[in-house]
């Protein structure tokens, strides 16, 4: 007898909600650089965590398609609690010991993330009644996203406010204040508030029956190779990974630096929380738009509209302008949400249930290995320039990564259009 999983579907958008919608996300870069390091040791860290999910990625996935979606999205609901209490510890800490407590916060982070990624999605995916399923995930897919972006218009508000001592004790009475060491800590501490509901909210879900559910464990690499040489022979499945990771690795690592870009262009820092909850407004508005574009045009042009208006943010960065530099920025954020809506609905029409979460792990890998790697090279721009006067490396750095993009993009279309062509691969 089939398990009752309708409740999956509510356990999904919950955790999806918690689990990515965090509060320091909007001080992410300056709150590492007060507990201490360097923008260019934070740029680092991610490297480390991109090299974490490299390693972690596919594994987890296949072992979500052989032990269990439920059971990696319970370990990675333990790991978020884990690596918020790292950064709890190391907001007490100095010298090697705060590199050492940031590191393990980055590989716990890393792994987390690699455990939810795919398994989350494939266990929602499969947890649909089977007639008309595709229909019933682009409809559960916008749902999602936008309940992800009240998340954020939350998290990003209230992270912004807890995190600035000055508006805390602004909206206290006069006789209380509370210090910055003991106010940078909060968004800390809200997110692991997050965590422990993450773990409650995932021990309840069921696990959907799926074709390779309880295989044996030495059968997964097998599977892993069999799935990755399947993404990498569909065109469709390769065009949209390959593009996509192009557009990913920028903007992604922009979005792990907008505070310190913030600075840059003399924005307030109390405002931060207000600018991630608009950019969570944008992603309650586009994954409607996405939807709408991909129904309506090919693969080939919604990738090809998705590279040009990055193509057209990056450019305007440049200058950062003060204040107006945040229309960019915002534009910049809004290409995530189609990104993400086109890559995961390729995916998910594509993929068989018995290799979905390992497709999707694949993608994973893959996007995050080029955001590792995006991340090394911008680090390493950022210390070549002299950061003086202040905001020169970041200047420079973002001036680099425009021509960079074009050429790369434009190499990447055209064999996209070869490729999808040659296959009759859909609409053209």
């Amino acid at each position: 007898m089939r398990a009752d999983l309708s409740g999956n579907i509510n356990r999904f958008i919950i955790f999806s909600v918690f689990f990515t919608a965090r509060a320091y996300y909007p001080v992410l870069a300056i709150l590492f650089i007060d507990l201490g390091l360097t923008l260019d040791q934070f740029v680092m860290l991610n490297f480390v965590w991109a090299v974490t999910i490299f390693l972690f990625e596919v594994p987890s996935g296949a072992l979500a398609d052989t032990i269990g979606r439920r059971k990696l999205l319970v370990a990675a609901s333990a790991l978020m609690f884990i690596e918020m209490l790292c950064l709890l510890f190391a907001s007490w800490s100095s010298g090697a010991m705060l590199l050492l407590l940031c590191i393990l916060n980055r590989i716990c982070s890393g792994i987390s993330e690699a455990c939810a990624s795919g398994a989350d999605e494939a266990l929602a995916y499969d947890s649909l009644p089977e007639q008309n399923r595709t229909l019933a995930w682009d409809k559960l897919l916008a749902k999602v996203m936008r309940w992800r972006s009240i998340g954020f218009v939350v998290a990003m508000i209230l992270g912004g406010i807890l995190y600035d001592p000055q508006i805390l004790n602004f909206l206290l009475p006069q006789d209380q204040t509370i210090p910055a060491d003991i106010a940078h800590r909060i968004p800390v501490l809200l997110v692991l508030l997050q965590a422990i509901v993450c773990v409650f909210i995932t021990w309840r879900m069921r696990e959907p029956a799926h074709a390779i559910a309880g295989a044996k464990l030495e059968n997964t690499w097998e599977h892993i190779l069999t799935t990755a040489r399947w993404v990498l022979t569909n065109p469709k499945t390769l065009v949209v990974i390959v593009i996509g990771v192009a557009v990913d690795s920028i903007v992604r690592n922009f979005a792990t630096i907008n505070s310190s870009y913030y600075r840059l262009i003399d924005v307030p820092e109390w405002t931060y929380g207000f600018l991630g909850a608009l950019f969570g407004i944008m992603g309650f508005i586009i994954p409607g738009i996405a939807k709408r574009l991909n129904e309506k045009f090919s693969l080939f042009t919604n990738l090809l509209f998705i590279v040009i208006c990055t193509l057209v943010g990056l450019i305007v960065l440049v200058p950062a302008w003060s204040i107006y530099g945040l229309i960019p920025a915002i534009f910049l954020f809004s290409m995530m949400f189609f990104l993400g809506f086109t890559v995961s609905r390729v995916l998910h029409e594509e993929a068989e249930s018995s290799r979905r979460a390992t497709v999707l792990s694949v993608k994973g890998l893959i996007f995050n290995l080029g955001y590792g790697l995006f991340s090394l090279a911008f680090s390493m721009l950022l210390a070549h320039f002299p950061n003086s006067p202040d905001g020169n490396a970041l200047r420079h750095s973002l001036l680099w990564q425009v021509p960079f993009f074009a050429l790369v993009t434009l190499m990447l279309l055209t064999w996209a259009s070869v490729k999808l062509k040659s296959r009759n691969q859909g609409k053209y």
